[in-house]
């Protein structure tokens, strides 16, 4: 499983998988497919949109892992 880092840009942690999408638009981040998106890190994302980043990491890197402990069972 792929660890999501605060230095990955979101166009990059959508190809990982594209269900982590909700987890930007919790943050006010609705433009995904924007030119921003294709450039911008996840860090770079939440100081725009004043969002604690670490917080967002390890929910979307939670969610990865339910997601895998549950493909695998």
């Amino acid at each position: 499983m792929q660890k999501i880092t605060k230095d990955m840009i979101i166009a990059d942690v959508l190809k990982v998988d594209v269900e982590l999408a909700p987890f930007f638009f919790s943050i006010g981040m609705h433009c995904l497919g924007c030119p921003s998106a294709a450039g911008e890190t996840i860090e770079e994302a939440c100081m725009v949109h004043n969002t604690d980043c670490d917080a967002l990491i390890e929910k979307m890197n939670n969610f990865l892992e339910i997601k895998a402990n549950s493909q695998n069972a």
